[in-house]
């Protein structure tokens, strides 16, 4: 019988089976962020455990509250920093130089086919674009990942969604991924790997699969993962052209981290995407998605571009190409934040900045403040946003707010309407 993509993984990592379906598996990356980490720090320390597995395979971005808004959070970052200089953490994004953390790692080829990723965040799946196992874990897994270098999971069960067609102009991969969470439903993957397959995603570039693996969470997914391909060869070059002669034989060695065809699944869902329109969601759950057509002429306060999700450059290009000659409706505020430095400074370079400035957008630093409603655009009650984040929970960007997720382009298009709308452009 043919293994799934997940089980070789686990196969490869395997540390030990203490219990029935629990697996010990070694840890390539642990990833950390000043919001979950520093209580995994503060309790490693008063257990006299104040040490890291491996310096090397740890790396720390202050990210979520940047820079700090008050005591707290300053605390939390200050929290961190230490604990980085303290365990000669070499990869530690301070602030100026850090980023939204599932941008600023893929970014700088910390991730690669095969790999076992974890992070004291939910949207650790991201990474997954690369053919990597990647999860969110809570503080006793961030624990032992940066004490031993091991994290436990359940045996692991896979799902597949074979995409075919080819995606009309103007529907994105923020729309796939929110019409395909509509169509399983928030539950509809829990404990399980999602493998995105087929040849819309084939078609994506790896900043579209990270936008769907991103989202796989919202589903109940553990994981979300693609198969690595030339565009994951591509992406990653100036990081293991060391390591391979040539990028035919990074795609050999990679090659093995793909499902068997024979691989048995929970579920598989084969869907035509063809006739896919732009869409996003409506109340508190991710997964009660319409299209933009039947929310046309729902009024909004905000309009928030950016996150883990719909933050990197191809993102803000595509606003960009919308805005370009327009400016927010009268009423309407708009924020951009880029995901990283690099992303920042592509935007300046390619007049993206000024197209959004000229618009009437606040442009800020990278950050994650306003995806959980902690700072850099926080809503007040009663208020709306359309935002290319991934989660549109009850008071996630402010207590009483109402948040519409849909793609940066129909965000873009409603920063100029007022009201959510389709953009002209792409039709």
């Amino acid at each position: 019988m043919g293994k799934t993509i997940a089980q070789k993984i686990f196969e490869e990592h395997l540390v030990d089976t203490p219990f029935p379906n629990t697996y010990v598996l070694k840890l390539d990356r642990v990833f950390c962020h000043e919001i979950t980490t520093p209580i995994a720090i503060n309790d490693l320390v008063e257990r006299n455990k104040d040490r890291v597995f491996d310096c090397t395979k740890i790396k720390a971005v202050i990210d979520h509250v940047t820079p700090a808004k008050d005591s707290k959070t300053a605390t939390q970052g200050k929290i961190l920093r230490d604990w980085a200089r303290r365990q000669n953490i070499k990869d530690f994004f301070d602030i100026g130089a850090n980023g939204v953390c599932h941008a600023i790692f893929p970014e700088k080829g910390f991730v690669r086919p095969g790999y076992t990723v974890i992070m004291g965040d939910s949207h650790t799946c991201t990474h997954g674009a690369f053919g990597a196992f990647a999860a969110g874990v809570g503080t006793t897994d961030l624990e032992v990942g940066i004490l031993k270098g091991v994290c436990s999971f359940r045996e692991p069960k896979s799902i597949k969604f074979v995409l075919n067609g080819k995606l009309k102009a103007g529907v994105f991969a923020k729309d796939v991924i929110l019409h395909l969470i509509s169509t399983i439903g928030v539950n509809g993957a829990t404990n399980c790997v999602v493998e995105f397959t087929g040849p819309v995603v084939d078609n994506f570039d790896m900043e579209e699969r990270m936008t769907i693996c991103n989202m796989a969470v919202e589903a109940g997914a553990t994981s979300g993962i693609c198969y690595p391909d030339e565009k994951t060869i591509d992406y990653l070059w100036d990081f293991i052209k060391d390591e391979y002669g040539t990028k035919e034989e990074a795609l050999k060695a990679y090659s093995k981290w793909r499902s068997d065809d024979d691989a048995e699944y929970e579920k598989v869902y084969t869907l035509d995407l063809s006739d896919l329109q732009p869409v996003c969601t409506f109340g508190y759950k991710p997964d009660q998605v319409k299209t933009i057509k039947e929310m046309e002429g729902t009024p909004v306060n905000q309009i928030y571009i950016g996150s883990c999700t719909n933050g990197r450059i191809s993102d803000l290009r595509i606003a960009a190409k919308v805005l370009k000659g327009h400016h927010l409706a009268d009423g309407v505020r708009g924020i951009v934040s880029p995901a990283t430095p690099k992303i920042y400074k592509m935007a300046l370079e390619e007049g993206i900045i000024d197209i959004f400035m000229d618009a009437g957008f606040c442009v800020t630093n990278p950050t994650c403040g306003a995806c959980l409603g902690m700072s850099n655009g926080v809503m007040a009650e009663g208020e709306v946003c359309a935002s290319t984040t991934n989660r549109n929970f009850n008071g996630r960007m402010g207590k009483g707010g109402m948040v519409h997720l849909m793609s940066p382009a129909s965000a873009a298009a409603t920063a100029i309407k007022g009201t959510i709308t389709n953009s002209e452009l792409f039709k």
